[in-house]
């Protein structure tokens, strides 16, 4: 049951939305330029519960429904890409994964601490010389004493300048073939043998550190080790099925608002005296976009009630899949179309609409970010045929 009425909800979703298109807009030229968060960003984050709403009252959270939390994300997401990318995770893998796999003696240490960002985490599945999946090589080898002794690399990780601790997947059983190789792990990175590896700076979403990880030897107690052995892949899976409807709330956020800021645009340009508004073809991209955008959140908020009737619904994993997949379809169609509106003027920088071409940038992380197009793809094509290309709806 949610601490907060209808009212107070409703309040908080307004509340979110200045903050991302006020303060945060006022950060974001320095962070395009330093790729680096200000402490005056986690301070506001703090603030305003931003740590703190998708967490369970156990936790010092606020117990929102799935559906709740969708919307939360769909207005801080109408904000910078890099301050989304990192809200994103912190509404849910961040401390998910914790919950839901941790040992009781992990969880009765570390989770009320996500509240307020004490702790933070990074995801560190993929690898630069294997993939995402079964064929990673990270290795994850137990000592005498049954600790693990970690040596491998990972790439392309999110947050790893603000965390203190890493979900790590490993190998520990190479003389399987399959997903039971593998093995997942909550790190301390203050652990001897932790490395954090450059990268450069990112096409757009800015300030969500991305880099390398390497582990050298690294040893760590028996006590990290999240479910059991052999059951990396499941938590990766798992985990990333319900984030992936996350990405589609977070590009649904986007897309209203390049919406919004091109009609603005079409309503004030003005060729042979009209605004070109009145233009069919103008109508015709605005129809389009407006059309996604309101498909896009029907699929969104479906999940969203599924979800809540049950969070282990056999289609949670297909409808998660789609609603990634569909969103990337959306947010191509919106952005294209804002671009199109804003003919050249919207390649600049600046704009007093808002910011069309940074905006245009930041959804383009969305192709990539917890699976690529095929991925979702797969997912979905997996479980259409496991179930006859049945799926119900929570109406």
């Amino acid at each position: 049951m949610s601490k907060l009425s209808k009212e107070q909800f409703d309040a908080y979703l307004q509340q979110i939305r200045e903050l991302a298109e006020g303060p945060f807009e006022e950060m974001q030229p320095e962070i395009e330029v330093t790729n680096v968060f200000p402490e005056e960003f986690y301070e506001l984050a703090k603030k305003n519960d931003l740590y703190r709403f998708a967490l369970p009252a156990q936790y010092g959270g606020w117990d929102l429904s799935e559906l709740e939390i969708l919307r939360v994300q769909e207005e801080f997401s109408r904000g910078p890409g890099g301050m989304r990318m990192h809200l994103h995770y912190a509404a849910d893998l961040n401390w998910r994964i914790l919950d839901d796999y941790g040992s009781d003696e992990l969880k009765a240490q570390y989770m009320d601490k996500f509240q307020d960002k004490t702790i933070f985490t990074c995801f560190a599945l993929t690898e630069q010389s294997g993939g995402t999946g079964a064929d990673i090589h990270t290795t994850a080898e137990k000592d005498e004493n049954g600790d693990y002794i970690l040596n491998g690399e990972k790439w392309l990780i999110s947050h790893t300048d603000c965390c203190e601790f890493a979900y790590v997947i490993a190998v520990t059983d190479p003389t399987k073939t399959g997903d039971e190789r593998l093995s997942a792990f909550f790190v301390p990175v203050d652990t001897p043998g932790y490395e954090v590896t450059p990268m450069p700076h990112m096409m757009g979403a800015r300030g969500a550190a991305h880099t390398g990880l390497k582990f050298t030897n690294m040893k760590l107690d028996k006590k990290y080790l999240l479910g059991e052995e052999g059951q990396g892949m499941e938590i990766a899976i798992h985990s990333l099925s319900v984030s992936r409807a996350h990405i589609a709330a977070s590009n649904l956020g986007m897309c209203q608002r390049m919406l919004e800021m091109a009609l603005a645009r079409a309503n004030d340009r003005i060729t042979f005296g009209k605004p070109i508004a009145t233009r069919q073809m103008i109508k015709r991209e605005i129809a389009e976009m407006q059309m996604y955008t309101h498909a896009l959140r029907c699929m969104v908020y479906d999940f969203g009630r599924v979800y809540d009737a049950d969070p282990n619904g056999k289609y949670i994993e297909e409808k998660a899949a789609m609603c990634k997949l569909f969103s990337i379809y959306s947010t191509r169609i919106v952005s294209d179309g804002m671009l199109e509106i804003f003919g050249g003027d919207g390649y600049f920088e600046d704009s007093p609409y808002g910011p069309v071409e940074r905006m245009y940038r930041d959804a383009r992380a969305m192709w990539l970010e917890e699976g690529a197009p095929n991925v979702q793809r797969i997912t979905i094509a997996r479980n259409c045929q496991k179930f006859g290309g049945k799926v119900e709806y929570q109406l």
